[in-house]
């Protein structure tokens, strides 16, 4: 065995969280034994207690968040008690693994430090970028709380594993750490897990063509700018002859089917929520062109959207807005709109739908990316690298 490690999640379940499970199962295999606090999940990942390929997992209840930035104090501060309570009887680790939101597992690292503990810090998101896209607040009190929080978090680990290389700047200059001690794990879909299926013309509706959307429903995800796009795209363009999924859930679930329903979209639009992994693959081997409408925010510009990836593992063409880390993931796999242009963004669905050969070139770009130069393979090299240098600096 190579050490102990503790890796700690708040913002999905695991295994629901794909690139936390990834990361787990690669140390798993790789000789540690891991085990993972996190919160139960609403329909799957309920057990209190699971061991799943070899992890340990050890999930709290947890009530989600609603409204604005007290409900996630509330939130926030139960997931912190409840990771506290259930990593003191789990015993001494040798690493302690934070993937925030938030940034407040270096308190549970800091803790355990005494024993000899090394803390890795897994930026998933950048916090203070997070809090302005989301409240749009400005920078505030909490704001400035916040700040301090990620630079506590980044003094306190003894290595940074950053998701991109925008995140890896960041930590470099705001977070003042040195090259040496950031490593970048690129978020990369299994590519096995994402085999194509029969395309099912049921899931069209009469249609001829597909549209897809996979992801979190969020304030910060842009599902109402990919609803008034298709607006635009019927009444701008006068296409009529698609269908559009969107798949997932989220804060703002609700009042995007609402939304749909303003635009005149309810007969065009299905919300399935969130579903198993075998009707996903139903829905995105059937679909003719995929979305991706986050919109241009100081979050979204610097991060890599897994839906995009996840896109691009089933070959499927991608319509964004102009993102720098959108560009760097998907490459000639998507058509870009300026940002947060919702005409040119139904403009380039209507290009998309009207040239076969163009989705299918894409789809073999986006396609090759994963399974080439974007893999998981070179991901897992970073992990355990980083695992390296955390424990190899005691």
């Amino acid at each position: 065995m190579r050490g102990r490690a503790l890796i700690l999640v708040e913002n999905l379940s695991v295994p629901l969280d794909r690139r936390v499970w990834q990361e787990c199962t690669a140390l798993y295999q790789t000789g540690w034994e891991v085990h993972v606090i996190c919160p139960r999940g609403a329909k799957q990942d309920t057990e209190p207690e699971a061991v799943i390929d070899g992890v340990h997992i050890h999930r709290y209840p947890l009530r989600a968040a609603t409204g604005g930035p007290a409900g996630y104090l509330r939130e926030y501060g139960s997931a912190l008690w409840h990771t506290f309570r259930l990593a003191r009887r789990l015993g001494t680790f040798d690493v302690v693994h934070g993937c925030n939101p938030p940034d407040l597992f270096f308190l549970v690292a800091r803790a355990m430090r005494g024993k000899g503990t090394r803390f890795v810090f897994d930026q998933h998101d950048l916090v203070p970028e997070l809090y302005l896209s989301r409240f749009g607040r400005g920078e505030d009190l909490l704001y400035r709380a916040v700040r301090r929080l990620e630079r506590m978090t980044y003094r306190a680990a003894h290595v940074v594993i950053a998701t991109n290389e925008s995140y890896k700047q960041v930590a470099l200059s705001r977070g003042g750490r040195r090259p040496e001690e950031v490593f970048v794990v690129r978020s990369a879909p299994a590519v096995e897990r994402f085999r194509q299926v029969p395309p099912e013309e049921g899931l069209r509706r009469g249609k001829p063509y597909l549209l897809c959307y996979l992801g979190v429903m969020g304030p910060q995800d842009g599902v109402d700018y990919a609803l008034r796009s298709l607006a635009r795209l019927r009444d701008e363009h006068g296409r009529t002859d698609w269908h559009a999924v969107f798949v997932g859930g989220g804060d703002t679930f609700d009042a995007m089917v609402a939304l749909s329903r303003e635009l005149g979209l309810a007969d065009a639009v299905e919300f399935t929520g969130r579903i198993p992994d075998e009707d996903l693959l139903r829905y995105l081997s059937t679909a003719d062109v995929c979305l991706s409408p986050d919109p241009l925010n100081p979050l979204n510009d610097v991060s890599t959207m897994n839906k995009i990836m996840e896109y691009m593992a089933m070959g499927r063409p991608i319509v964004s807005f102009e993102l720098r880390e959108a560009r760097v993931s998907a490459g000639e796999a998507a058509l870009y709109a300026p940002a947060n242009d919702e005409s040119e963004f139904a403009k380039l669905i209507a290009q998309l739908l009207d040239d076969p050969d163009m989705r299918r070139r894409m789809g073999e770009i986006g396609r090759g990316r994963v399974a080439g130069p974007l893999s998981w393979h070179h991901s897992k090299a970073a992990l355990l690298a980083a695992y390296d240098a955390a424990v190899g600096s005691r």
